[in-house]
């Protein structure tokens, strides 16, 4: 893997890809800046090597237009704080304008460019549009994991223009080796915890995981449709009917592979989709018409922890319970805190995808697990074994 550590930045321009896709309040202000904050360690090997460092991102989807709720100018304050130094502004990221303030970057300077996306060209991928990216630096450095599966100009293509002096950024190469050490390196037993609410979004995933773990924990929403396959009554839990076969199937190859899956055995259950409505525990199996299971039940969380704690290796993607509602969120702070003391006692745990990383930094599990990635559909992506455009253009 070639990452900057394998280059001397001194007196070069490092042409850095972040993702700086920020949450914001009513005011533009910067609500969360865990996405900044990752990138730090790059930048500050690039400008301890004597070099200076230009910053081209994204944010929200402007297509192609010049919207001012988009402009960057309004992250530049966090971004600044953040690097703990004055962080240089452009409006523009290509053209006089933005070569003018590359060509005029010192040492130890760091330059943010304008929204790429305030350009077409960017997310269809136009090798114009990114040769013209190309010409503010010496060496293309990809430090946005969360953008790596997009095949467009400022995250693939630019680093064509780049043949021998493109590298990984540092939270780039972290990310992906916590993507191996689950899939390839990864100390065993090694458990996958999948959950969310669909089957249909984890298939390839599953399928993918299936000959590197030894573990396999089923919980949330897409349980009730492996329930029902094996003949259970759900009542009006949700469920994917048309995905009953491939339940089966999916069980079968884990059978194959020797991995032993384990789907929730009690769950609570209400009359409605209602934080304040009547709840009980129930049979997974047995639950009544007219009830749904929201989360998953107390036997069931004292299994998944007996799992966890004989794990070495842990993958977490998706929530067990509806946890954005009080009632129903014992589960998932159960599990957290199942893999938090997992992570104590010397396993490696990987969190990814939008909702288990929005619940360990809303419960406070962030800090107690190995490595929580910042990029969910790239990381999706990765795991089932697909190449990512924004990977494979400096591999290759």
């Amino acid at each position: 893997m070639k990452t900057i550590n394998d280059f001397n930045f001194k007196d070069k321009k490092a042409l850095v890809r972040v993702d700086f896709n920020v949450p914001q309040d009513d005011q533009l202000n910067v609500t969360d800046n865990t996405r900044i904050a990752a990138v730090k360690p790059t930048v500050e090997k690039i400008l301890n090597d004597g070099g200076s460092v230009i910053l081209m991102t994204h944010l929200g989807r402007p297509k192609g237009e010049v919207k001012d709720e988009f402009s960057l100018k309004h992250i530049l304050g966090e971004v600044s704080n953040v690097m703990g130094q004055e962080v240089k502004f452009v409006d523009e990221c290509i053209g006089e304008k933005a070569e003018k303030a590359a060509s005029e970057l010192k040492p130890g300077e760091i330059l943010l460019l304008e929204n790429v996306r305030f350009h077409n060209e960017e997310e269809k991928g136009d090798e114009g549009f990114a040769e013209k990216l190309s010409k503010l630096g010496d060496a293309y450095v990809n430090d946005a994991f969360g953008t790596a599966h997009r095949a467009h100009a400022s995250t693939a293509v630019i680093a064509k223009f780049f043949k021998s002096t493109k590298y990984f950024g540092l939270l780039m190469a972290k990310e992906l080796q916590a993507i191996d050490k689950v899939l390839k390196s990864g100390e065993r037993p090694v458990t996958a915890i999948l959950g969310g609410s669909k089957v249909s979004t984890k298939i390839t995933i599953i399928e993918n995981i299936l000959p590197a773990v030894d573990n396999l924990i089923i919980g949330g929403g897409m349980a009730f449709t492996f329930i029902k396959a094996l003949g259970g009554k759900i009542g009006d839990s949700l469920v994917e009917e048309d995905k009953l076969p491939l339940a089966l199937e999916i069980l079968g190859k884990a059978k194959e592979h020797k991995v032993k899956v384990y789907l929730p055995s009690d769950v609570i259950i209400a009359e409605s989709f209602n934080n304040d409505v009547e709840r009980k525990e129930a049979d997974i199996y047995a639950i009544p018409e007219g009830w749904m299971g929201l989360d998953a039940g107390h036997k069931s969380r004292d299994q998944f922890n007996d799992v966890l704690l004989n794990s070495r290796t842990i993958l977490w993607n998706g929530p067990i319970g509806v946890f954005e509602m009080s009632n129903f969120s014992g589960g998932t702070v159960a599990l957290g805190e199942s893999i938090a003391e997992a992570t104590r006692l010397g396993a490696f745990s990987l969190v990814g995808g939008g909702d288990s990383v929005a619940f360990v930094k809303q419960f406070g599990y962030a800090d107690q697990v190995s490595y929580v990635s910042t990029g969910g559909g790239a990381m999706l992506e990765s795991l089932e074994g697909l190449e990512l455009p924004g990977i494979a253009a400096i591999n290759n």
